[in-house]
């Protein structure tokens, strides 16, 4: 009964230990990772078109009328803080719908912000160094023994071309609402929404957000054909992650045609039931069901003619 009584009173003095995020990782120790539901094929996809696959949380692979693009790649089996042999952090519900090794040839990848489940450096260490990132203000740094050849920091507003093969790619950096520190005190550091352009196509890719009117800037006479929106991790950090409802109001701030949800059904990172977001998602666009770009990980999206 003592021991009982100052083990109650020891828990009380830590009233901000996260007490079910502990729990969480616990269990995760003995979870297996479930494959993914879908396989897509890009190396069997056409240069004439814009096909985009979600291999997890917020990682989609993009062949932009030839253009191979990566967001925020994070392909291991944790997010978080690497500790040689460990990794302390949310484990993977779903393993990536595709291996690094399956992938053709990237020519750009997109960095959001430096957040361990968007920036993962054991994934980007396994890239071909010759392609071009493009990454948010005061985050190079943390690529700087990777040995990438070309990497390109850009702040809210700017642009900046990017060559490939298959010609260019204008991407310009937006604000969003979210935070960049990847520790505790390292708040200097960017986070950025991208807007791509290519053959008169657009494509927003958003990163992570709360909800924010800031998107009513990226609407123009020319509609933006498809928008990777993060639709997760809202409860309770609504002030960081938007809702499933947000991101469709968010889409259509913008003026997009499709809508691609993200950042859901990979990793646990906040209280909402896991298959919560894509379901109010999907309620939240039931008179536009044509507008769901995809519903699971590893399926398709082509933009239709």
């Amino acid at each position: 009964m003592h021991q009982t009584s100052k083990w109650s009173r020891l828990k009380n003095r830590l009233p901000r230990f996260p007490w079910r995020i502990f729990r969480q990782l616990c269990a995760d120790c003995t979870r297996n990772i479930k494959p993914a539901p879908h396989k897509p094929t890009p190396r069997d996809w056409n240069n004439n078109s814009l096909t985009a696959s979600w291999l997890g949380h917020s990682t989609v692979f993009i062949n932009f009328f030839g253009v191979n693009i990566l967001t925020d790649p994070v392909f291991s089996a944790r997010a978080g803080i690497r500790i040689p042999p460990f990794t302390l952090g949310p484990k993977r519900y779903v393993a990536p719908a595709l291996k690094i090794s399956e992938l053709p040839r990237i020519d750009l990848v997109l960095l959001s912000h430096a957040h361990m489940d968007h920036f993962d450096l054991p994934s980007l260490r396994k890239l071909n160094y010759d392609c071009t990132v493009v990454t948010a203000k005061a985050t190079a740094d943390l690529l700087k023994d990777i040995g990438f050849k070309k990497i390109i920091e850009l702040d809210w507003d700017n642009t900046a071309t990017v060559a490939s093969p298959a010609g260019e790619v204008k991407v310009t950096a937006f604000q969003v609402r979210h935070w960049g520190a990847r520790m505790q005190h390292d708040d200097h550091r960017g986070f950025n929404g991208y807007l791509l352009e290519r053959n008169s196509h657009r494509i927003v890719v958003t990163g992570d957000t709360a909800f924010t009117p800031l998107f009513k800037k990226l609407r123009t006479e020319k509609p933006i054909d498809l928008m990777l929106a993060p639709i997760g991790a809202y409860h309770p950090w609504v002030t960081s992650h938007c809702t499933p409802e947000e991101a469709i109001d968010m889409a259509n701030m913008a003026g997009a045609k499709y809508i691609m949800p993200i950042h859901h059904q990979t990793f646990k990172l906040s209280w909402e039931p896991m298959a919560e977001p894509i379901a109010r998602f999907q309620k939240a666009l039931q008179n536009e069901p044509h507008r769901i770009a995809l519903t699971e990980i590893g399926q398709t999206f082509l933009l239709p003619d």
